[in-house]
């Protein structure tokens, strides 16, 4: 979490969140470009953020502001041998698809977050595959509950006590024959922490036997 960002109170995350906040733009984008000479240095191949909550709107005037922000970012990256992933959470699917295709670079793909659509209330991971699923360079496994109070997130939970379909994302990542990372996250800390983490690391690896029919241990 970068300097002065907020996640999970609805009135202050549009503010904090991103590269959208004229605010904060500037600190974002030159912290970016630190975390990318950090990254070359440790032989990464890609850097990724939560954009923040880009308009849906693409006439309104911090659309084109943002677009510029995340390319500034994207060309630096890429002048670095890295991808820029945007992680999904803040912004519709296809508002990020739009970003995308307006950019036109070679270097911007999608680190898809399973839970977040769902938290923010953007979506949901399967209908997000259908419209990102080519650019999907990444995926936290992560599960949740949708919001039911206006000013608050939805609740994050263990993988498989949330509205994720598992087993369909799964199926998709096949049919789109992915073959990238799937990272565990759960975002609470303590012993009930690592039970979760192993839990859900059997859950999905016999979710991925079952799709890919490649032995788990070799994923």
């Amino acid at each position: 979490m970068a300097p002065g960002e907020w996640f999970g109170i609805f009135a202050k995350d549009p503010q904090t969140i991103g590269l959208v906040p004229l605010a904060t733009r500037k600190s974002r984008i030159d912290a970016l470009k630190r975390a990318s000479e950090l990254a070359k240095a440790c032989n990464l191949s890609a850097v990724h953020t939560h954009c923040g909550f880009i308009p849906e709107n693409p006439s309104d005037p911090l659309y084109a502001g943002t677009l510029a922000a995340i390319a500034e970012v994207a060309r630096y990256c890429g002048a670095n041998g890295q991808t820029l992933l945007c992680e999904t959470g803040q912004e519709t699917p296809i508002t990020l698809l739009r970003v995308i295709q307006d950019l036109a670079l070679n270097n911007i793909a999608v680190k898809l977050d399973l839970a977040n659509l769902i938290l923010y209330g953007k979506g949901e991971p399967v209908g997000a595959l259908d419209v990102l699923g080519k650019y999907v360079r990444g995926i936290h496994a992560k599960d949740g509950l949708y919001p039911i109070d206006p000013y608050g997130l939805g609740r994050e939970v263990a993988i498989g006590q949330g509205r994720v379909r598992f087993p369909e994302v799964v199926r998709k990542l096949r049919q789109l024959s992915y073959s990238g990372p799937i990272t565990i996250e759960r975002e609470i800390s303590g012993p009930q922490q690592q039970d979760d983490i192993h839990a859900s690391k059997t859950y999905i690896e016999e979710l991925i036997h079952r799709e890919y029919g490649d032995s788990p241990s070799g994923r």
